[in-house]
């Protein structure tokens, strides 16, 4: 299942695709399918438009429109056995449909990606640092934590933080604002912050 054609959300898909034995179908819009790099594979597409639902075995697969600067980006909700898990990252902001889609979610996988006072003094070029913090680009710390803080559905009982900047954040900054911000709240939540280049554990239900 692919989000939207950017190399680090696709980088080892051509390989991982390629037909054989062990061919995986890949599950991606039309729009975002014509801007991956396929290499030489020919690999098993399954297109839907961004918004539907479908399934995929025992899953039940929505789909929704976010705000990135990718030709068709979009994130998931997956349901199976009276579990929700969302997956929601590269966010330029939170909006109102992501708020009702991540409603009774049970697992949620959220972009905290930059620091913003990192990202301004840190190595990236400021054409890209306008990008990162643009309404097409990616939740900061602080913008995370007010969703938190805020919005987090009471459903929700473990919280992965991720898609963390290597550059323009560190995990302890993702996990100070994202504890203060759910200080307060009477809520049952996990928290998880996924460092980058850490395989995280194993989360059961």
């Amino acid at each position: 299942m692919i989000t939207h054609e950017h190399s680090d959300h696709t980088n080892g898909l051509a390989a991982l695709a390629k037909p054989g034995k062990r061919s995986i179908p890949v599950y991606l819009t039309r729009e975002t399918a014509r801007f991956v790099d396929w290499g030489e594979a020919t690999p098993a597409l399954e297109h839907f438009e961004a918004g539907r639902s479908f399934s995929i075995g025992d899953f039940d697969v929505s789909s929704f429109t976010i705000p990135h600067d990718a030709v068709d980006p979009v994130g998931f909700t997956l349901t199976a056995q009276g579990i929700k898990v969302a997956i929601a990252t590269d966010l330029g902001y939170i909006t109102d449909s992501l708020r009702v889609h991540l409603r009774g979610t049970d697992l949620l996988i959220l972009e905290s990606n930059h620091d913003i006072e990192m990202l301004r003094v840190g190595p990236y070029p400021w054409s890209v640092k306008q990008r990162v913090m643009s309404r097409r680009g990616h939740l900061s710390n602080e913008v995370a934590a007010e969703f938190l803080k805020r919005d987090l559905d009471v459903s929700v009982t473990t919280l992965i933080l991720g898609h963390i900047s290597e550059h323009n954040n560190h995990p302890e900054l993702v996990r100070h604002a994202a504890s203060k911000a759910l200080d307060g709240r009477a809520l049952f939540t996990r928290l998880f912050v996924a460092e980058p280049g850490v395989q995280s554990e194993v989360f059961c239900y």
